[in-house]
């Protein structure tokens, strides 16, 4: 289960972590967390409460220091959001752009032991237009971890298609499931 803490993107710290306790304890769900996850303590209280991966993005752009040392300290938990207006970056809620290309960026990202880099193409999150393949088709060859593509998918067959490409690891879809345009069952099915 994927999940953004967006208030917790807008002050740089988790903020819900009372729900996402909750979730947890069921224990019924592998769960990945994003949203201002600035400090290391902020990332051990989500592996103390059951978090099974963490998802680090602006930090590891303006930080790339403390992103590499928290890589190695917590190796195979920790995946690098990737979010790219076209070639740019952008961090901090998608309202900084970053000098450093998307692709450039990953390749050197990629040589950390991360769990994987969760790529997500701004123009098309949420527009249900369909993914951007191409771009995410170079992300995945850029790297050689596994790359999870997330914006604008709409339907069954974008899924596949993602799938089919070569490192991909995992699709993210969100509107297409409030929409009721996707259903769970059939989107599993797709990614397999």
């Amino acid at each position: 289960l994927h999940i953004v803490d967006l208030d917790g993107a807008r002050v740089g710290k988790p903020v819900n972590t009372d729900s996402i306790t909750a979730i947890a304890a069921l224990g019924q769900l592998k769960i990945e967390i994003g949203g201002g996850l600035r400090s290391e303590e902020s990332i051990k209280q989500l592996f103390d409460i059951g978090v099974e991966r963490v998802i680090i993005g602006t930090k590891a752009v303006s930080d790339f220091n403390w992103f590499s040392e928290m890589a190695e300290k917590f190796s195979g938990k920790i995946a690098l959001a990737l979010d790219a207006r076209g070639s740019k970056l952008a961090t901090h809620g998608w309202t900084q752009n970053y000098s450093q290309p998307l692709l450039e960026f990953a390749g050197e990202a990629a040589k950390l032991p991360l769990a994987a880099i969760i790529y997500t193409d701004i123009a098309k999150d949420g527009m249900m237009s369909g993914p951007n393949f191409e771009r995410t088709k170079a992300v995945a060859e850029a790297v050689q971890i596994p790359v999870v593509a997330s914006g604008g998918v709409r339907e069954l067959s974008d899924i596949k298609k993602l799938m089919e490409m070569g490192g991909i690891e995992a699709v993210i879809i969100g509107r297409a499931f409030y929409e009721g345009t996707l259903k769970l069952a059939d989107a599993i099915k797709a990614a397999k």
